[in-house]
C-alpha cells in the first residue's frame, strides 16, 4: 500500500483570526469587569427585597478532587444565563460560588495516587492494558457445556448473532482497552499538572490543624480550587468572588457556621445516635454515602430473611464438617410467608460457596460475598471476619437432604439451577413452585426426562429428589387461584425456565397481587391477608431460631477508595428524615417550590417519601467535627445543605481569601457565637456582649434579609435523591417558623454522557473546559 501524500512543508496553518479576535475582545471586557468590580454586589441599605427587585441564583459547589469538566459548565450555565438576564432587567443579582472539599473524594484520589506510585514507581511505568472479552451470558455458557434443556438451547441458538468463541464488543477499541478506568496519575496529567509536581498530591490532609495541614502538603486544597475559579472567570461568569470559600476546618469561619447548624439540629431532635444498617466500606472503616462512592449512588440496604435449612445428613465433601456443629444452608428470601410451600432448594452447580462459622456453634453455607456482608452485622463470632471452614462448589450441594422450616415436607433436596446470580442474596435459593413462576418452570424442566436428561445426568439428579414433591397450595389470589405460578405460566405460554422476559412478567404480577390481595390458606395464620401475615411469620421464624435478618446493598456499591461495600450494623449519628413532622414540612416546602419539570417534582416526592434515617457521621476524611460528638466528622452531603445562606455574609468574614485568612471586617472566629448566628440568620435579638461592632452585625443581618431565600438553584438530576432533598429538609428545620425563607426554585438537568457513562473526575471520564 502506498503512503498517503504528505502535506507540503510550506502549507499554511489554519486561519484563526476571527476566533483570536473574539478571544481578545472577551479578555478585554472580562478584565474591565474585574477592574470595575461590576459583579461585587451588596444589599441596598434600605428597602425590602422582593422577586421584582432582587435575584439570588446559585450552583452546587464542586468537589476539589480535580478540574471542572463540561458537565459542570452545562449545569452552571443555566444559572449564569438566568442571572445575566435578571441583571439586564434591572434587578440586584447575587451569584456566589464556593468549593467543596469535605468527605472522602480528595482522600480517595490521594490514596489511589500513592498506591500507584508505590506499585509502579515515580514516574510510574504502568503495564500495557489488555483487551478483555465481554462476559458471556450464563445461558450461553450453559448451552455450550450441554447443561440446558433442549428448548433452552433452541432459544439461545435463536438469539445468538455471533460466534460465542470469538471476541466481540460493542465498545470502541479505546474504551475496551481502558479497562477499569484511567489511573489517577493519568487523570492529573490530563488536568494539566506537570509530571514533576504530581507526587506532591499523594498525601491528603485528614482533619489536621490548619497550620499543620498546610505544612503536610495541602496540595489538593491549594491547587484545584484556584484552577476551578480561574476556569469560571474565563467562562465569564458574573460571580461575586468576595463571597467564595472552601469547606472543612481549613476554613474556620465556614467550619463554625456548620457547627452552629448542627447544634441547632441536635437541640431540635433532628439528630440522634442509634444502631442502624448502613452501606459501609470495610476498607475505609466507615459508612459510604452517595458522594463517597465511585459507583452505586442511591443504593441503600436491602433487607432479606435468611431461612436456615439444616442438613439432615452430610455427604461427599460436606463430611469434612462433621463434628463442627449443625450445618445450615442459608437461603435469602423476600417472602418468608411462602416457606410453607417449599418443595426443594436450588444451588448454582458451578457457583463458589463456603461453609462459614456462624453463631451458637452453627455452620452456615452461602457465597463468600454474602458471608462478608453478614460479618458486619453482628452475625459472626468475630465482628468483620467471615471464617471459612470449607470451600465448596454448588455441585457439592446437589442432592443434599434438608429440613426446611415450615415446609409441608419432612425432607427436601438441593437441586441444580443454572440461572442463579451470586451477586444477589446468598446463592442458596428456596423453591416455592406454587407462588414463584421461576421455581415452577425449573421444577417442571427437571420432571420432564426428555427435556432435561443431560442436566440430570451431569449432576446425578435422582428421581426421588424431584418426582415425589408436588406443589403445595399456600396462598389464594383472586383471579390466579391457589397455584398462581402455574396459572401465569399457562397464561403466558411459559414452557421452560429460560424464557426470562416472560418469567419476569409473571413474577411481577404474582408477587404484587399475592402481597396486596393474597390470603394465607395454610399454617396458624390461615385466613389472614399476606400483607398482614408476612411480618408476623417472619418474626415467629426468627424467634424460633429458624431464620435471621440479613442486609446487603440494593446493587453493587464501590467506594471511591475502590472497595466493594457491604451493609453493616453501625453505631452512628443519624439525621431523622423519617420523622413524620419533618417529612410533612419538607413536603410543604416542595409544594410551594418551582421545579420547572414534572419529572423533577416526581423525583423529589419519591425521595422525600423513602428517606429514613441518614448516617451523618464519619471517622475519616476531611470536614467539620460533629459538635455533639467531636470524635466524628460530618459527612459531605449533610454539611452542604444550607451553605447558600453563608454566601450572603461570607464577604464580611473571608477577607477575599478562600480559607478565611485575609483581612476581614474585624470579625474573629471566636466572636461567632450561637447568639450571633441566631441574630444573623434567625432574626433573634443582637447579643449585647458581642465583640463584633454593632454596625457590622446589622450589615450582616441586612445582607441575609435582602438576599434570602435563593430564587434559583441549578443542578444535576442525580442530586435530587440526596443533596437537594436534604437541603429542603434542613431549610424547613432551621427556618421552621419562617417558610418564606424556604427555597423558591430548583432546576435540574440530566447528565452529559461520555462513552455512555456519566462524566466523573474520579474515573477520568470527562471532557475538560
Amino acid at each position: 500500500m502506498s503512503k498517503p501524500a504528505e502535506a507540503p512543508a510550506s502549507q499554511e496553518p489554519p486561519k484563526r483570526g476571527k476566533r483570536d479576535l473574539l478571544k481578545d475582545i472577551e479578555r478585554k471586557y472580562q478584565q474591565k469587569w474585574a477592574e470595575d468590580k461590576i459583579f461585587e454586589i451588596s444589599a441596598p441599605t434600605a428597602g425590602n427585597s422582593t422577586p421584582d427587585n432582587k435575584f439570588f441564583g446559585n450552583f452546587p459547589y464542586p468537589y476539589s478532587n480535580g478540574v471542572l469538566h463540561i458537565g459542570h459548565a452545562f449545569s452552571l450555565s443555566k444559572n449564569e444565563f438566568r442571572c445575566a438576564f435578571e441583571r439586564l432587567c434591572g434587578k440586584h443579582v447575587l451569584f456566589a460560588q464556593g468549593i467543596h472539599c469535605t468527605g472522602m473524594p480528595i482522600k480517595a484520589c490521594a490514596d489511589r495516587l500513592d498506591q500507584e506510585l508505590r506499585d509502579y514507581g515515580v514516574p510510574p511505568k504502568f503495564p500495557e492494558p489488555q483487551e478483555v472479552p465481554p462476559e458471556v451470558p450464563v445461558a450461553a455458557t450453559a448451552a455450550a457445556q450441554g447443561e440446558l434443556t433442549a428448548s433452552g438451547k433452541k432459544q439461545v441458538a435463536k438469539a445468538a448473532k455471533t460466534d460465542l468463541t470469538k471476541f466481540s464488543s460493542n465498545k470502541s477499541k479505546a474504551t475496551a482497552k481502558k479497562g477499569a478506568g484511567k489511573t489517577q496519575w493519568d487523570i492529573l496529567v490530563s488536568s494539566g499538572l506537570p509530571s514533576e509536581d504530581i507526587p506532591l498530591f499523594r498525601q491528603a490532609t485528614l482533619q489536621l490543624p490548619h497550620w499543620l495541614a498546610m505544612e503536610k502538603t495541602q496540595k489538593w486544597l491549594d491547587y484545584f480550587p484556584a484552577v476551578m475559579i480561574n476556569d469560571m472567570k474565563s467562562m465569564g461568569c458574573g460571580i461575586d468572588w468576595r463571597r467564595s470559600f472552601v469547606t472543612t476546618d481549613a476554613n474556620p469561619f465556614y467550619d463554625n457556621f456548620v457547627q452552629w447548624q448542627f447544634r441547632r439540629l441536635h437541640r431540635q431532635g433532628c439528630i440522634v445516635k442509634d444502631k442502624r444498617y448502613a452501606v459501609y466500606s470495610p476498607k475505609d472503616g466507615q459508612p459510604c454515602a452517595d458522594h463517597d462512592r465511585a459507583s452505586g449512588e442511591g443504593a441503600g440496604p436491602q433487607e432479606y430473611t435468611l431461612i436456615k435449612m439444616q442438613a439432615v445428613e452430610l455427604q461427599g465433601k460436606l463430611k469434612a464438617l462433621e463434628g463442627k456443629g449443625p450445618v445450615f444452608l442459608m437461603a435469602a428470601t423476600l417472602r418468608p410467608e411462602t416457606m410453607y410451600g417449599q418443595t426443594n432448594c436450588w444451588a448454582l452447580p458451578k457457583g463458589q460457596y463456603g461453609a462459614f462459622r456462624g453463631l451458637d456453634g452453627e455452620v452456615w453455607v452461602m457465597t463468600h460475598r454474602a458471608a462478608r456482608n453478614l460479618a458486619f452485622q453482628d452475625r459472626t463470632p468475630e465482628a468483620g471476619k467471615a471464617e471459612c471452614l470449607l470451600e465448596l462448589q454448588g455441585s457439592d450441594l446437589i442432592g443434599l437432604p434438608l429440613k426446611a422450616p415450615n415446609s409441608g415436607y419432612d425432607k427436601i433436596f438441593v437441586l441444580p439451577l443454572l440461572t442463579i446470580k451470586t451477586n444477589k442474596g446468598t446463592g442458596i435459593v428456596t423453591s416455592v413452585p406454587s407462588d414463584a413462576p421461576d421455581d415452577f418452570a425449573a421444577l417442571q424442566d427437571l420432571r420432564t426426562v426428555k427435556e432435561d436428561a443431560k442436566l440430570k445426568e451431569k449432576f446425578n439428579v435422582e428421581r426421588a429428589w424431584v418426582e415425589p414433591f408436588e406443589v403445595i397450595e399456600i396462598i389464594e389470589i383472586p383471579g390466579l387461584g391457589r397455584r398462581a405460578a402455574e396459572t401465569l405460566c399457562k397464561e403466558l405460554n411459559i414452557t421452560n425456565q429460560h424464557q426470562a422476559e416472560k418469567l419476569a412478567t409473571a413474577k411481577d404480577r404474582c408477587y404484587l397481587k399475592g402481597f396486596t390481595d393474597g390470603v394465607m390458606i395454610v399454617g396458624p395464620h390461615s385466613g389472614k391477608k399476606v400483607s398482614e401475615a408476612k411480618p408476623i411469620i417472619k418474626d415467629e421464624m426468627i424467634a424460633a431460631g429458624q431464620a435471621l435478618t440479613y442486609n446487603e446493598p440494593e446493587k453493587e456499591v464501590i467506594s471511591r477508595s475502590g472497595d466493594e461495600c457491604v451493609v453493616a450494623l453501625t453505631d452512628q449519628w443519624y439525621l431523622t428524615y423519617n420523622d413524620p413532622e419533618w417529612k410533612a414540612a419538607a413536603r410543604k416546602a416542595l409544594e410551594q417550590m418551582e421545579t420547572y419539570a414534572e419529572e423533577t417534582r416526581t423525583g423529589f416526592e419519591y425521595t422525600l417519601g423513602w428517606l429514613q434515617q441518614w448516617a451523618l457521621s464519619r471517622e475519616f476524611g476531611l470536614g467539620t467535627r460533629l459538635p455533639a460528638d467531636p470524635a466524628y466528622l460530618i459527612e459531605s452531603l449533610s454539611d452542604s445543605t444550607i451553605y447558600m445562606a453563608y454566601y450572603t455574609i461570607a464577604h464580611f468574614l473571608q477577607g477575599n481569601d478562600l480559607f478565611g485568612k485575609g483581612k476581614n471586617a474585624g470579625v474573629r472566629v471566636e466572636d461567632l457565637t450561637d447568639e450571633v448566628w441566631d441574630h444573623i440568620f434567625l432574626g433573634k435579638a443582637a447579643p449585647t456582649s458581642s465583640s463584633i461592632p454593632s454596625d457590622i452585625l446589622a450589615a450582616m443581618r441586612r445582607e441575609f434579609e435582602f438576599w434570602y431565600p435563593w430564587d434559583l438553584r441549578t443542578s444535576g438530576k442525580d442530586l435530587v435523591g440526596n443533596h437537594l432533598s436534604f437541603s429542603i429538609f434542613h431549610h424547613t428545620a432551621i427556618w421552621k417558623e419562617q417558610p418564606h425563607l424556604w427555597p423558591r426554585s430548583i432546576r435540574c438537568n440530566g447528565h452529559l454522557m461520555l462513552n455512555s457513562m456519566k462524566m466523573s473526575k474520579s474515573t477520568g471520564m470527562l471532557v475538560l473546559w
